[in-house]
């Protein structure tokens, strides 16, 4: 438990649970929900950590969904991608423990906020991308940077894939793999900051348990309803938890 009250503790089982939900019907979500939620609660390094090992193992659930097979093409068509945001979470984890509090949620919250607003108000943020490569550089980079600070890397991303139109099923799968590779140089990251020890793994061990049996629900979720109209519902959700990482900012 961390050295945390049982309230606490539960309340960071409960809101892994609804996340884990989310992630399985929409294939993001679950970690900036957790941050979200986490910091309402806990120590800034402790939310971080405890989201480490959740984040690890659903996105293998996740990228595998579809074969190992899939998951290495997607490796190798979105490697430049990968490779800025592994490289910029290593370089930019050690910033956690030194960022002011408010900063740091002001960092995250903000372009989240405005990120899911868009979506929400229809406005396309897909990018006139004229050069792949480059694109998948900068936004790479731009992932791992907010990755390695926040726990949190999806946003470029899932501008990146609008931009070049994946469809439904890539997009799921290729997530799960950038987050999947991001999720353990997030933890070997961390490791060598000290934010990741064994009090802290511990929890974050412990809060697989509700992530995944949530991500197995929301498995049927993806499945059987009208993906569109619930993601609608999700983009409404991270609205809500960027204002709230705002207003923790404010306070």
């Amino acid at each position: 438990m961390a050295g945390l009250e049982p309230a606490a503790f539960w309340a960071a089982m409960a809101v892994t649970l609804f996340a884990g939900f989310v992630k399985g019907a929409v294939g993001f979500a679950m970690p900036l929900i957790m941050i979200s939620a986490f910091n309402g609660f806990l120590p800034p390094e402790l939310a971080v950590a405890g989201l480490i090992l959740p984040t690890l193992i659903t996105n293998m659930s996740q990228s595998t969904r579809q074969g190992l097979g899939a998951a290495w093409e997607t490796v190798i068509a979105y490697r430049r991608f990968l490779i800025g945001t592994v490289v910029f979470i290593l370089l930019s984890a050690p910033l956690l423990t030194v960022i002011p509090r408010t900063a740091y949620l002001l960092v995250l919250g903000v372009p989240v906020t405005a990120f899911a607003a868009a979506q929400l108000m229809g406005v396309p943020l897909a990018l006139p991308i004229r050069h792949r490569a480059r694109a998948e550089w900068g936004l790479g980079v731009l992932g791992g940077l907010f990755g390695g600070i926040s726990g949190i890397w999806g946003p470029p991303l899932l501008v990146y894939l609008l931009s070049v139109g994946a469809e439904k099923a890539e997009t799921v799968r290729v997530q799960g793999v950038v987050f999947l590779i991001g999720a353990v140089a997030l933890l070997a990251a961390h490791l060598r900051t000290g934010v990741a020890d064994a009090a802290s793994l511990g929890f974050s061990a412990a809060l697989v348990v509700p992530a995944m049996a949530g991500m197995l629900v929301g498995y049927r979720v993806q499945d059987r309803l009208d993906q569109a109209r619930f993601r609608r519902w999700t983009q409404g959700l991270l609205v809500l938890t960027g204002l709230n990482l705002v207003r923790q900012a404010v306070m």
